[in-house]
């Protein structure tokens, strides 16, 4: 209430103006002085009028964020005063902060005023707390408009979260949002893996004025996992995860052209195969329906040889004194392809018996004249010249046999097969230093790989001495490919000292195998390493010679038999075993056909070998059936990295290189050809084949110090290879197996594989898996394609004091077999690493060189094959020890080697160089009554 007093004082004195606003002096006093002025006069000047207060700035709406309270300000000119009014109420003088400034001629006032959340919550009713700032002028006052005080807030819950889809490839997608109750109303962005979306930065994304996202076309980058975040002034809220998978399913290729008939003669069948790669299924897409080959039988031709007919009557005499007589190749004449006959048409011969003489000449012109003076000369000079000639040859083979006479008598030459057999026994050998001038002692073993170098100059084969005038340049021959930085290790006869060639001294066509240095006289040699970096867990090497050996990459299943004699005498080499990885390879399958084994490469390639070597391969076809349910195929790499078909099990033939003994879990090759060297296979209609996959279970070792935790599930194969190679990605990642492997038998049935989590205790634990399951497509793991395949099981405990987990993992193929995981663990604790069941031979080491490669010693071998080789007419010969031994598939490729029996031998320490089973061949060999070879087996105490 505005209220009006005026006070006068004593006569002439001031009048006082008082203005009153609700109890507060709001205008100063002003006097004036009329005492001296008697008459008052008729005008007075008067002062230009003042405007109504104008706000420069008005109070705004705000928010109390928890218990901060709000500052409202307004600002107006002129003004000479301004205060606030809240709810209809002024607001106490004490509370107002005021300022005043001069803007030019006209005073400015600011005021400000705090509001807390308690004023706020005290007001009862509908309304909104509101306030609104008064100015004052001369002029009259002015009110600003109303500034809102509200609680922010921002609930928990979203009123709708958007849900996880699987949806096809250009496919339109909704993901719907509706963001917590808030005050203010929250802001809602969008995260696809944790980055923010922005509609103007990719146009396939579209934001609606109701929060949700539109995924135009879905794209396979779009598969991720999509976040609704909701925001205001108080707080964020996020919605669960909504995974987006863009899935892509299978299109057959075209078809293949129709293959050649499989028979040469007769009814065969050909055939056609098409792949699910156009495109492949992709994201748990269907796999192609229908069959991925046709088979339709054909019939050829059988060739037909031709054959002579019977020889016709000789012809009459003719004036040259022959007749003739001819034959025709139409008995039967050849058809189909088939070979004409070999030999002539036509026979003569003389039909006088020689008596006829008409033709003959005898020219015996000028046999009387003397020769000319010029050729006399020129003969005489051709005979001296000759006779210079032999003579010079004669010296020079004497020179040369009396060098080769003192070599042999002052020389320090060792026979290289007594120092080849006294360096593979074991003994202490201490390598001499360089400057020692003496030479090492003949007795003491030295050590085949200790004297290593890589020799500098051009390579000679020297008959003298390193530093001998007489050197005779090596041959270069294409024996080898060249491996890039292969360390070759190459021994001279007489010291068995070691001299490393580097690959870049090597041709191109070619490497140098060998080096004879005869009579070295502890000259010093120069030399420099160079080596060839492999990976030690897959790889390995040994140089070997004329004794042999094995070379084996633990806990792989792989290993290389080099039996006696495969190396020609006095040669070594440098020969490495390499599985290839994967990721660096192509893979030898192609259509239908699924890979069953590592690739494996051995070598040097190209080597010339005496005898076959046995490459042992695992491999995880199931082949315990009772029908054969596979067509297993041997492939080998060529240089320019194509795969081609060595053999198919069961076609062999003569002209087949290699002789591949199956068993459960691995296969040994028999071949004279080293190189890159792969099993695959492919169902044999109608029965479907299995493959024996592990499935291992990792976790995190170290303790989980966060909320969230994560299993994964590897599918591999039932290989040592491929468990060694999961464990060590694993322990590069800090995984650990919780416990032994699973075995699953994968059926070819197009069905994909199915993994679930269940009993998981949902009072702590949550799955962050919006589906029920996961799949792994079955092409994917039948073509093996992508190595290692794993699912991981993302979970989430309710706070970090919960530290038990129990739960059940179920792993089957779809119509298929499965297993099922029962995890319980304490996920604080550091886990120790679980140690799987070693394989068969993962504790052999990685090289063996000389007799102790092998379990039969050299003497019973030699037994043995004396007394099998020759054939006998009661069959008791090496056929039957094939039959014995179970080699007996194909006898004919046996039957072309120089000792049957040996190379039989050989396949038989392949198959057990884990166990080293002399039963099974001493068992053999007594069936067939062979008790003599039993006696020098029991003598020599190998048994």
């Amino acid at each position: 209430m505005l209220s009006f007093r005026m006070q006068r004082g004593q006569a002439g004195g001031p009048v006082v103006l008082l203005l009153l606003l609700g109890g507060y002096v709001v205008c100063d006093t002003e006097s004036t002085d009329y005492s001296d002025a008697e008459v008052l006069p008729d005008s007075y000047p008067s002062a230009p009028a003042e405007p109504l207060p104008e706000f420069l700035l008005e109070p705004e709406d705000a928010f109390i964020v928890k218990n901060r309270p709000v500052q409202l300000r307004c600002r107006a000119s002129p003004a000479t005063q301004i205060y606030f009014k809240c709810n209809g109420e002024w607001v106490n003088q004490n509370d107002h902060v005021t300022r005043e400034s001069l803007d030019q001629v006209t005073v400015v006032r600011e005021v400000d005023i705090l509001v807390s959340r308690t004023q706020v919550e005290e007001l009862f009713g509908l309304e909104d707390y509101w306030c609104q700032c008064v100015a004052w002028s001369s002029a009259g006052t002015t009110k600003s408009i109303r500034a809102y005080v509200r609680i922010a807030y921002l609930r928990k819950n979203f009123e709708q979260e958007p849900l996880g889809r699987e949806v096809r490839l250009e496919q339109e997608v909704l993901l719907q949002c509706r963001p917590p109750e808030g005050m203010p109303a929250a802001e809602v962005d969008w995260l696809k893996n944790e980055d923010t979306i922005d509609p103007s930065q990719d146009s396939n994304f579209l934001i609606t004025i109701d929060n949700d996202l539109i995924i135009k076309q879905a794209r396979l980058s779009d598969t991720a996992n999509y976040t609704c975040l909701a925001r205001n002034v108080v707080a964020k809220r996020r919605s669960s995860t909504a995974t987006v998978i863009v899935y892509v399913s299978g299109g057959w290729s075209s078809w293949t052209e129709w293959s050649e008939c499989n028979t040469k003669c007769g009814r065969g069948w050909q055939r056609r195969t098409r792949s699910c790669t156009n495109p492949a299924p992709l994201n748990g897409g269907a796999f192609c329906e229908g069959p991925p080959f046709q088979r339709v039988t054909c019939t050829t031709l059988c060739p037909v040889d031709g054959g002579w007919t019977e020889w016709a009557k000789w012809s009459a005499c003719s004036t040259e004194c022959t007749h003739w007589r001819s034959r025709e190749c139409l008995a039967p004449a050849p058809r189909n392809g088939g070979e004409h006959c070999s030999g002539s048409m036509m026979e003569s011969k003389n039909c006088t018996e020689g008596l006829c003489a008409r033709n003959k000449k005898i020219s015996i012109e000028h046999a009387s004249h003397p020769l000319a003076p010029d050729m006399g000369v020129a003969v005489y000079a051709g005979l001296v010249g000759a006779l210079l000639l032999c003579v010079i040859l004669v010296l020079c083979v004497g020179i040369l046999a009396y060098r080769r006479r003192c070599s042999h008598l002052h020389g320090d030459i060792t026979d290289s097969s007594s120092a080849l057999t006294a360096a593979f026994h074991p003994g202490n050998y201490k390598p001499p230093r360089q400057d020692n001038p003496h030479p090492l002692h003949p007795s003491a073993p030295p050590d085949l790989t200790a004297t290593a170098g890589a020799f500098r100059s051009p390579l000679f084969s020297l008959q003298q001495g390193v530093n001998d005038s007489h050197k005779i340049p090596m041959t270069t021959s294409p024996l080898l490919d060249p491996l890039p930085s292969l360390k070759i290790k190459v021994y001279n006869s007489s010291t068995l000292s070691s001299l490393e060639i580097p690959a870049d001294m090597c041709s191109a066509d070619g490497e140098i195998l060998s080096l004879k240095s005869v009579g070295t006289g502890g000259r010093e040699r120069h030399f420099h390493s160079h080596t060839l970096s492999r990976d030690p867990g897959l790889s390995t090497s040994a140089t070997l010679g004329h004794l042999g050996g094995r070379l084996t990459i633990p806990s792989t299943g792989v290993s290389l038999l080099v039996p006696p004699g495969t190396i020609p005498q006095g040669k070594f080499y440098e020969m490495y075993l390499i599985i290839s990885k994967w990721e660096k390879t192509t893979l030898p399958s192609e259509g239908s056909q699924t890979v069953l084994s590592p690739a494996v490469s051995c070598g040097p390639s190209a080597l010339l070998l005496n005898r076959p070597v046995v490459l042992t391969l695992p491999h995880c076809a199931q082949l315990d059936t009772p029908t054969p349910d596979w067509t297993l195929t041997l492939k080998t790499q060529t240089h320019q990295g194509a795969w081609e078909e060595v053999l198919t099990v069961g076609e062999e033939s003569l002209s087949s290189p290699c002789y591949l003994q199956l068993e459960e879990e691995c296969c040994h090759v028999l071949m004279e050809q080293l190189g890159t060297y792969g099993l695959v296979g492919q169902s044999c209609p109608p029965q479907p084949a299995c493959k024996r996959l592990q499935l291992a279970l990792f976790a995190p070792r170290a303790p989980c110090l966060s909320l969230d935790y994560s299993l994964r599930i590897y599918c591999i194969h039932d290989t040592p290879h491929a468990l060694k190679e999961v464990l060590d990605l694993e322990r590069s990642l800090g995984g650990v197996l919780l416990e032994d492997t699973k075995p699953l038998l994968f059926k070819d049935s197009y069905h994909n594989l199915r993994l679930s989590i269940h009993d998981i205790p949902h009072a702590h634990w949550r799955s962050k898996l919006l589906a029920k399951y996961q799949e792994i497509p079955f092409y994917h793991i039948w073509s093996g394609s992508q190595r290692p395949l794993h699912c991981t099981f993302s979970l989430e405990r309710s706070s970090l004091v919960v530290s038990q987990l129990s739960c059940k993992i179920c792993v089957r193929q779809v119509e298929g077999e499965g297993q099922i995981f029962q995890l319980h663990t304490d996920i604080q604790e550091t886990l120790p690493p679980h140690s799987p069941h070693p394989s068969a031979g993962s504790c052999l080491p990685s090289s063996q060189v000389g007799p102790y490669a092998f379990r039969l010693p050299e003497s019973i071998r030699q037994k043995i094959c004396t007394s099998l080789d020759a054939p006998s007419a009661r069959g008791c010969d090496w056929r039957l020890l094939a039959r014995s031994l179970g080699f007996d598939r194909y006898l004919n490729y046996f039957a072309t080697k120089p000792s049957p029996t040996g190379v039989l031998l050989d396949l038989w320490e392949a198959c057990h160089q884990g166990d080293a089973d002399l039963v099974s061949l001493a068992t053999a060999l007594e069936e067939m009554g062979k008790s003599e070879v039993l006696v020098v087996m029991t003598t020599d105490g190998d048994c």
